[in-house]
């Protein structure tokens, strides 16, 4: 499998270190050229190497952690999304959901990605809980996720358990995915829990 963090900023360099603490290789991109992201990468590990945007989009899973609303530049730089795993860690918060049609904030991104697997997740931490070791307490921090595409969910679902964290699916996007997802000025529910999985 091969994977892309699309976002340098606090979550993507967190979502970085993650894959850097297991040595799993990564492309890291923005709208940035690859040698403004070179010291950055360098400074979290051997396995993070910067790439163009266009070059990060073809990833078989794509990490998508930009600002909500900019992932319309993003879906632009790949020919297509087809068969692709895209990883939904954007929040919506402050956008009227009138602006969103009333759909979940996922759904919006995922008809931006046409053919995409659209899985939520990552999205429910602060950038700093992220970038920690999830072995904690005698247990795991635990990741929500959510899709409509069972499968997709269950690679995300393996890639979570692969980077140390303990990985809880929350059901389809309009359902479960609501928990995680703010709505105009409110945060959902599930929204900053911090949780721990103790070991089995």
């Amino acid at each position: 499998m091969s994977y892309a963090i699309i976002g340098a900023g606090k979550v993507g360099q967190a979502l970085a270190r993650a894959f850097a603490r297991k040595e799993i290789e990564v492309a890291l991109a923005s709208r940035q050229p690859p040698e403004a992201l070179a010291s950055v990468a360098k400074a979290i590990g051997p396995t993070i190497i910067p790439k163009s945007l266009q070059d990060a989009v073809k990833a078989e899973i794509v990490l998508l952690a930009v600002p909500f609303g900019t992932h319309e530049d993003v879906a632009k730089a790949a020919e297509s999304w087809q068969g692709k795993i895209v990883i939904d860690i954007t929040n919506a918060y402050g956008v009227p959901p009138e602006e969103l049609g009333n759909l979940p904030s996922s759904v919006v991104i995922s008809q931006a990605l046409p053919g995409a697997r659209l899985v939520k997740a990552f999205n429910h931490l602060p950038a700093e809980s992220l970038a920690e070791d999830p072995n904690v307490k005698g247990g795991r921090r635990v990741l929500f996720l959510s899709s409509d595409d069972e499968s997709a969910a269950a690679r995300v679902a393996a890639l979570i358990e692969q980077l140390g964290f303990a990985p809880i699916g929350l059901g389809r996007l309009a359902e479960g995915g609501l928990l995680v997802q703010a709505r105009g000025n409110t945060w959902a529910p599930l929204i900053f829990q911090d949780l721990f999985k103790k070991g089995e």
